[in-house]
């Protein structure tokens, strides 16, 4: 499925990014990739690939290889601004952020984060789950009242030294 695709480079998050985001974009637009397509197409989670889209995850060269020939990009192009020089700037936009679905993401954690963490503390005592050292799924669960989404961080709890 060939369309034809382009982003708006010049707003936000886009703006942010080196203009290799934008062209890798187009091209899995062009190509009719979805984020899932394109994570089994390059051995990757789905989430992990996204968030390389958004400059939030390094790709490793095999990674860029791989990119490369599932979205017919030239190689060099994706090694040269995105390559082993480049690391990422992580934590994109606003506080607190203004689309609506991070907004409620956000939301989420203002108004149960505190439940969340004592919930932890109860289950596996002082200590933190690892964002660095974490999956995260997103599935749709059908329901009558509207469709259901259900996000699963699954993170390595990490207890806090002492010394």
């Amino acid at each position: 499925m060939s369309q034809l695709a382009s982003v708006p480079s010049n707003n936000s998050p886009y703006s942010d990014l080196p203009p290799i985001i934008t062209k890798l974009f187009e091209a899995k637009a062009r190509k009719g990739l979805s984020f899932e397509k394109l994570a089994q197409a390059i051995g990757k989670d789905e989430i992990w690939v996204a968030a390389a889209f958004y400059g939030q995850a390094k790709l490793g060269p095999e990674d860029i290889e791989a990119l490369a020939r599932a979205l017919d990009v030239p190689l060099a192009s994706i090694q040269n601004e995105l390559g082993s020089h480049w690391w990422p700037n992580r934590g994109l936009g606003s506080v607190p952020p203004t689309d609506p679905v991070i907004y409620r993401l956000f939301e989420g954690v203002l108004v149960y984060g505190h439940a969340i963490k004592a919930v932890i503390h109860e289950k596996f005592g002082d200590g933190i789950m690892s964002m660095i050292d974490c999956k995260i799924n997103v599935t749709k669960k059908p329901d009558p009242k509207g469709d259901r989404v259900i996000l699963t961080f699954d993170g390595k709890f990490l207890p806090y030294a002492k010394w």
